[in-house]
């Protein structure tokens, strides 16, 4: 990996900060089965649903915007199925304090939900820009929520690094240019890491930090 100069960087929340599948799942069974609609099992839901945005999952079951309130309103009641990924409040405020980078949150989930979920970690002051999917008109794989985040924060796009879990999150980073780092030996990335924590390595080797 070459030396890369990184003004900000852009996380993923579930599957890099939260462990938030359970509590997807519950609520998309919930969804289906209030809406006349098969439940699907948790490795055809991880394998079908998990990344796109919500919107995209309900089109290809013909389902509208009235599901879609219904399964977000749903997951508001399981945050307690929701558990944090270790370090992840540790990464998030060394990269800060430390590394003197900008800090961003783009996910596909509402705005309602991330509030909620930020607000029960504790994590809500960690971040200078927070895009949600709700504020987007296509969430990832589309690169529109990148694209706002950057311009919020000020910096380039190939000055930012997205940390992800799918194969949407680096999809919609490398369409603008940022270097992806996946989270999980089965993510898409530009390179891989197992744990958060494991972003510091990655920062002490091979990044020089601009002074936005």
């Amino acid at each position: 990996m070459n030396e890369i100069k990184i003004a900000a960087i852009l996380f993923d929340l579930d599957g890099v900060l939260i462990n938030s599948l359970e509590s997807w799942y519950q609520a998309f069974n919930r969804m289906l089965r209030a809406y006349g609609k098969k439940e699907l099992s948790r490795d055809v839901f991880k394998a079908n649903c998990w990344g796109p945005d919500l919107r995209h999952n309900l089109d290809a079951l013909q389902l509208g915007e009235d599901a879609a309130e219904y399964c977000v309103q749903e997951q508001r009641k399981l945050i307690a199925l929701i558990e944090l990924f270790p370090g992840a409040g540790e990464v998030l405020r060394r990269t800060k304090k430390k590394y003197k980078l900008k800090v961003g949150l783009v996910t596909n989930t509402p705005r309602e939900n991330v509030n909620k979920i930020l607000e029960h970690f504790y994590l809500s002051n960690h971040f200078d820009v927070i895009v949600t999917g709700d504020e987007v008109k296509r969430g990832k794989p589309d690169p529109e929520i990148v694209i706002k985040a950057c311009e919020r924060l000020n910096v380039k796009p190939e000055h930012v690094i997205l940390v992800g879990d799918t194969k949407a999150d680096y999809q919609a980073g490398k369409a603008v240019g940022c270097f992806v780092i996946g989270m999980g030996s089965k993510s898409a990335g530009d390179v891989h890491i197992e744990q958060l924590t494991e972003l510091f390595m990655i920062l002490d080797k091979n990044i020089t930090t601009l002074g936005y």
